[in-house]
Parts: structure tokens; sequence; C-alpha cells
């Protein structure tokens, strides 16, 4: 992994973090999880008329993924309602590092320097820290919304990170995966809403927040498919999930969640995690 990837995909944290943070803000789940497909709706279908179409083995993958990720989008903005932000972002960013990290070891055969193999498992331990010991009386029901998430992260990450290296083009291949996510997630939540009258008019009341988030997700995730075409699943995914320093201090500003002791030392080890993947590479 060189430095510039090094640089995109710690870049691409913050505005993965970013955009869980608007997600978490917008009151009704279903209106922020529309506005964020509407995002990779516009943004695919340019894409899909400038960029390369990618070759035919990846549309398994593409098609696998667009579904994963649409109920990842739906099922991430309901444990938002139902559980902090400080709880459900980390422990959703860190089961999709184990889960991404076992895959990548045992079914793609790849092979980590000891230091990187430590520096996963500093970050995957101070993140599932964050989760479960900071927040003990987190409801259940939030706490397996966000294990339902993590599966679903750790599922499309693997399945993008195989698809991308035969699609012959990596941002070819993002520009349709946002396009098939863009015409699933609005037309599901459109389903799922209880009034769609009111559904509609929170997606008009919420349209400019919602659609800076959309943005953000996209050129986060388009760059973590770039960057799985250059470098190891499991580095790629430890080090996007550095993203949960910035989530930790937007609940701090924006929700008033206290960090306390657990977080401060997670945090801490999070960043020797980074070192550590940093100096094997």
């Amino acid at each position: 992994m060189s430095g510039a990837v090094l640089l995109a995909v710690l870049a691409s944290a913050l505005m993965h973090a970013a955009w869980n943070v608007i997600a978490k803000a917008i009151p009704d789940r279903l209106v922020s999880s529309a506005l964020i497909g509407l995002a990779y709706l516009v943004a695919g279908a340019i894409g899909c008329v400038i960029l390369p179409v990618p070759e035919p083995a990846s549309w398994p993958a593409l098609i696998a993924s667009a579904f994963l990720q649409s109920l990842y989008l739906l099922l991430l903005t309901a444990a938002y309602a139902r559980t902090d932000f400080s709880v459900a972002y980390p422990l959703t960013r860190g089961l999709a590092v184990l889960g991404v990290t076992v895959l990548s070891l045992t079914v793609l055969g790849e092979r980590l320097h000891a230091l990187q193999m430590i520096g996963v498992v500093l970050v995957i331990g101070a993140l599932l820290a964050l989760a479960f010991l900071r927040h003990p009386r987190s409801t259940r029901t939030g706490l397996l919304l966000a294990l339902a998430v993590g599966a679903c992260v750790t599922g499309y990450s693997f399945v993008d990170g195989v698809g991308v290296r035969v699609a012959g083009t990596a941002l070819g291949y993002a520009a349709w995966l946002f396009l098939l996510q863009g015409v699933a997630i609005p037309l599901s939540c459109l389903l799922l809403a209880r009034d769609r009258r009111a559904h509609l008019r929170g997606i008009r009341r919420h349209a400019r927040i919602g659609m800076v988030g959309g943005l953000l997700s996209l050129a986060a995730y388009t760059i973590v498919v770039w960057a799985q075409s250059v470098a190891p699943l499991a580095l790629v995914s430890a080090l996007r999930e550095t993203g949960v320093l910035m989530a930790g201090i937007a609940g701090m500003i924006f929700f008033r969640e206290k960090p306390g002791a657990v977080g401060i030392v997670a945090t801490l080890v999070t960043v020797g995690g980074i070192v550590l993947i940093r100096l094997g590479m």
C-alpha cells in the first residue's frame, strides 16, 4: 500500500464518519436512506454514461453488492434510531474489519506482515471496546441491528474486493454499483413508509443536507473500491474504520455523548494500530 493510497483511505474514513453523522441527524430513517439513495442515483447515472462498463465477470458481484448495500443502509438508519451513535458506529465498523480480515486471509489467501496483523487486531479491539464498554445500557434491538449491519458491511466489502479486481475499471464498477443502489433504496423506502405523503414531505424538507450526506458516502466508497483494487482488503478495511475517531468527536459535539476513560484509551489504541499498519507496509 503506497502513501497515496493510505492518505486516500484515511480521507475516505473522514467522509464516511461525516455522512453517518448526517444520517443520524435526520430524524426519519427512511427519509435519510432515501436521500442518500437519490444522491447515488444521480451520480451513478452520470458515471455510467462517461465511464467504461465493467467486465461481465464482475456483474454477479455488482448485483450481490448492490443488494447487500441497500439492506445495509436501511438497517443502519434503523440502528441509529434505536441506539447511540457512539455505540452503533464503532460496533458496525469493528465487526466489518474483523469479518473482512478473516475472509481475506482464509478465502483469498492474502498475507499480512506481523506488525500489520497486530495493528489490525488493535483497531478491531479498540472499536469493539468503544461499542461494548462505553454504553452497557444500550438496547438489545439497537445492538442486534448493529450486528446485522456489521454482517452486511463484511459481505459487501468482500464481494466488492473480489468483483472490482475482475471489473477492468474500478470507477466504472463503482458507478454501476451506485446506480443500482440509487434505484433500489428510494423505492424500498417509499414502499416501507407508512405515510407516503409525509415521507415525500420529509424528503423535500431534508433534501439539501441529505444529498450532501449521499455525495459524501458516494465519494468515500468510491475511494475504497479503488483502493481495494490495488491494496490488500484487510488493510483497506482496517484503515477506513479510523473514521470512528471523528465519529467519537462528532458524538460529543452533535449528540452530547461523553467518551469517558474507555473512549480515550480506545482512541489511543486505534491510533497505535494505524501506526503499526503503516510501519509494516
